[in-house]
């Protein structure tokens, strides 16, 4: 899968991938910029903002206007924040990438940030904090986060929190965009069919005019753990969840990540992994088991996810530790598991790029966190090289159950209890 990187006068960086093989395009506006640069005052501005880009321009002064002309062409968008980044997107038929790339341009360069829009929108914020927060299988992950960096930018929940976000104006989006929104801080990819050299022209039309300068610096993460960590979010469901894991590496370490995706995947990475299996299959103790390895630019972890009947959920944290402790046996992990891990990984990496607006995202990411780019084949070429000596040298590395994080959420009074667990 063939791409071009060029990059405009001003630093904007432009990646051109084409594929004459589909009749859409993904246009994809990505900035290094997200919740790990807010302070404890201004949580949930990268969110909102990302909100606020498409409630109206000085082309396109409201909200409807914008979206009607994106629903008049027949195509998608929308936006994503994390908390490192944050993308602006609209996937549409080949022959509207000019109009794609006209919308997204006013969206960060002329955003009205109308008071009278922020407040409605502020209500809507509220809602979708709300339904984390009344969803544990999703929010799980926030407080799995939350446990392991505490009260930083890097801890909090991307959405920001009630008493910031209810508190936001006009100035606190435009002094945001004014210390990140650099153009040398954004990377701008376009996926699908279409004519390069077109496209690129009406690129550095749209693009050339932002401004580039010094972008604020995010904190550093100390990541140092010397004992175990619990954290219990008391919630009455039917279901109770868990997360339980261990540290690892960011992006920034590829001899490791690489191991430890596939360690995850042996894990729990499918419905023949270790974990699904003695978890759901052979104890019914849950409906859904998952393991995964996550990175940051420079910290990670992997951790299993459960929901299972919070009689039994204790039990279930016992199965996934016990396994924990199994893996990192000098015999336990064998070549047929590796193999398997591996077609895994790569099968699901492969079926996961069908789709433009997922290749988009994959040069994206890569190009504003790791500032390099591979292409999906090399990228399963180093999948392919991790052998079975990585995989248990990751598993001793980084596997110490001394040190366990868990995140709990459910109708439970007593954090002993789950201490004495992973102690």
């Amino acid at each position: 899968m063939k791409f071009e990187k060029r990059i405009l006068p001003n630093g904007l960086r432009v990646i051109l991938a084409p594929n004459n093989g589909v009749e859409s395009a993904t246009t994809l506006v990505m900035v290094g910029a997200g919740s790990r640069y807010e302070n404890e005052k201004n949580s949930g501005v990268s969110h909102f903002l990302e909100h606020m880009a498409f409630k109206g321009t000085k082309s396109r002064p409201t909200a409807r206007e914008i979206s009607t002309l994106i629903d008049g062409i027949g195509a998608e968008s929308n936006a994503f924040t994390g908390k490192e980044m944050t993308g602006y997107y609209i996937k549409s038929a080949s022959t509207h990438v000019p109009l794609a790339l006209d919308i997204l341009s006013n969206m960060l360069t002329e955003s009205l940030f109308k008071e009278e829009e922020i407040e409605r929108e502020k209500g809507v914020i509220v809602e979708e904090i709300n339904l984390y927060n009344d969803t544990p299988m999703r929010n799980i992950g926030n407080i799995y986060e939350k446990l392991l960096y505490g009260d930083t930018p890097m801890g909090r929940d991307i959405a920001g929190h009630k008493s910031t976000v209810t508190k936001f104006n006009r100035k606190d989006f435009i002094d945001y965009m004014d210390s990140l929104y650099s153009a040398d801080n954004m990377t701008v990819v376009i996926a699908g069919n279409f004519d390069k050299e077109e496209i690129f022209k009406e690129i550095k039309n749209r693009f050339s005019g932002i401004k580039k300068f010094k972008t604020a610096t995010r904190e550093k993460v100390i990541d140092i753990q010397s004992k175990p960590l619990v954290s219990l979010v008391k919630k009455v469901t039917d279901q109770a969840h868990f997360a339980l894991g261990v540290r690892t590496v960011g992006l920034d370490n590829e001899h490791d990540r690489y191991p430890l995706s596939i360690l995850s995947s042996i894990l729990g990475g499918g419905m023949s992994s270790r974990l699904f299996y003695e978890v759901r299959e052979q104890r019914g103790l849950s409906y859904y088991v998952r393991t995964n390895a996550d990175e940051y630019t420079d910290c990670g972890y992997m951790a299993t996810f459960v929901g299972a009947d919070p009689k039994r959920l204790e039990e279930a944290i016992k199965v996934v530790r016990d396994e924990y402790e199994k893996i990192i046996s000098d015999d336990e992990i064998t070549p047929e598991e590796v193999l398997k891990a591996k077609e895994y990984s790569k099968g699901h990496f492969v079926l996961s790029l069908e789709d433009s607006q997922s290749v988009a995202v994959l040069y994206a990411m890569q190009d504003i966190l790791e500032d390099a780019i591979e292409t999906p084949e090399q990228i399963i070429d180093k999948i392919e090289k991790v052998t079975i000596d990585d995989v248990k040298r990751v598993a001793k590395r980084y596997m110490d159950t001394k040190n366990l994080s868990l995140a709990v959420i459910g109708n439970f009074d007593e954090k002993a209890k789950f201490e004495k667990l992973i102690s």
